[in-house]
């Protein structure tokens, strides 16, 4: 059995060695989904009786390789307590990525990671180069992990004492499935009512919300963050080191996050005003407007029904989702960094500036290609989704807007039509998920071959009338 094992090894690698890294990832991801299918439609995971189309069923799996949320049925009617904790499993690969469970494996069985998976691992947690990939993911997973069982074990007597369960398993099974929910960003529903029990709870929301931050602020973040707090312990024993100085990349992900997180929320809050926080007190509207702010960006999560949000606010949430979390993190979308290249973008061309430059560093110029062509073929991909369903659908406009927006931003809200889509519907909804977990950039780079020719000439300049 070892024997045949080694020789399958073998033929997956000589078999990936003719693919690029990212065309790789991809297919590993698209396996994943075919195994998630075949999980899901196991019966030792669902209810008895339970039987899932094969069109719920991709979609379905494809909402959790994706960590989306989405769902065309209620999963409490669907799974059993053996699949509620299958789907938990699938949303630590999911959110946390292929590439860092499996390396996880390979050092805990104590092998060397070879420079082939270092590859993998740079492409799929999005690195710009090989150094420092395992030690990223030995940080990253051992906190994220860490968050999950603390705040979980930490929920689980919260539930008790404050009433909202009476039994300890169930409260111990809830306080587990919630804190996985939030540091993988999962926006699934299995009780049919999301957080909306917890609407009136700070406390809760809070820790809820600050696990969703921390999910998506973005792996390499974190591994800065904890260099920082090393950095300084030494520093103050030796009293000869100069100050910790923080990457480009930690700076603009905090930025935009924290930017983001105030513009989404006193927005949320000045359209709602009136309408549904007219009879709220001003704390619970701004717990409200903060919650939303950080939810729609990657968590999934809500304390009230999106239908009693008017349409200009249910726009916002569709922006929202569309840009996401950080990169490298588990969330979906074009990411933050690269909506706040373009803003600094835009500011140097008003300038009349050549570089793009912020916190006295210059942003590569390749960064900013990429972030335009990223975000121009995001919205176009999202724009002719929209306009494919509207011809496709008989639902309303802007369900389907923000249900795309959901789907491509990998957040997992909606106004309610997921189970009435058709299966041409839910065959784009899936697709764009899947997208959305992958990246954009990936997506385009799946269709390059491995090796490209380099051109040693350039071609004359000439000036084109724009604007």
């Amino acid at each position: 059995m070892y024997r045949k094992y080694k020789q399958l090894r073998h033929r997956l690698s000589l078999w990936s060695k003719g693919f690029s890294a990212v065309q790789v990832i991809v297919s590993y991801y698209l396996i994943l989904t075919l195994i998630t299918m075949g999980l899901l439609a196991y019966p030792l995971f669902l209810k008895p009786g339970v039987k899932i189309s094969l069109s719920d069923l991709f979609f379905l799996s494809s909402s959790v390789v994706s960590v989306t949320g989405l769902t065309p049925l209620p999963l409490n009617d669907l799974f059993n307590t053996s699949g509620i904790i299958l789907l938990q499993f699938l949303f630590q690969v999911g959110g946390l990525g292929i590439m860092m469970i499996s390396t996880f494996f390979y050092l805990a069985a104590r092998k060397k990671v070879s420079l082939r998976t270092r590859q993998l691992i740079m492409t799929d947690m999005n690195q710009p180069n090989l150094s420092g990939t395992v030690r990223l993911i030995k940080v990253a997973l051992i906190f994220l992990i860490f968050l999950q069982l603390f705040f979980g074990l930490f929920f689980a007597g919260y539930f008790l004492l404050k009433g909202y369960e009476t039994n300890f398993s169930n409260a111990l099974f809830s306080g587990i499935y919630h804190g996985v929910s939030a540091v993988t960003n999962a926006g699934f529903d299995f009780s049919g009512e999301s957080l909306m029990p917890f609407a009136k709870d700070g406390f809760f929301l809070s820790l809820m919300m600050l696990l969703i931050f921390l999910g998506g602020i973005g792996f390499p973040v974190i591994l800065e963050v904890y260099d920082y707090f090393k950095y300084t312990k030494r520093r103050k024993k030796e009293r000869t080191l100069l100050p910790y100085c923080f990457s480009l990349f930690t700076r603009l992900a905090v930025v935009a996050a924290f930017s983001l997180l105030i513009i989404g929320s006193l927005s949320i809050y000045l359209l709602e005003k009136n309408h549904l926080f007219a009879d709220k007190s001003l704390s619970d509207s701004f717990l409200t407007s903060l919650f939303y702010s950080i939810s729609t960006r990657n968590a999934g999560m809500q304390i009230n029904n999106l239908n009693d949000f008017q349409p200009a606010t249910q726009l916002l949430f569709a922006a929202l989702m569309f840009i996401g979390c950080s990169p490298s993190s588990v969330g979906g979308g074009v990411r933050t960094t690269t909506i706040i290249i373009l803003a600094l973008y835009l500011i140097s061309f008003l300038k009349s500036e050549d570089d793009v430059h912020i916190f006295s560093r210059k942003v590569h110029p390749d960064d900013v290609r990429k972030s335009v062509v990223v975000f121009n073929l995001s919205l176009l991909l999202c724009f002719v989704s929209v306009l494919f369903l509207s011809a496709t659908e008989d639902l309303p406009f802007i369900a389907l807007v923000l249900e795309v927006a959901s789907a491509f931003g990998t957040t997992g809200l909606s106004l309610g039509i997921t189970g009435s889509l058709s299966v041409t519907g839910k065959l784009v909804i899936s697709l764009l998920m899947l997208i959305g977990r992958v990246g954009m950039l990936y997506t385009l780079l799946l269709f390059i071959p491995k090796e490209t020719r380099d051109l040693n000439y350039s071609y004359p300049v000439e000036k084109v009338i724009t604007g």
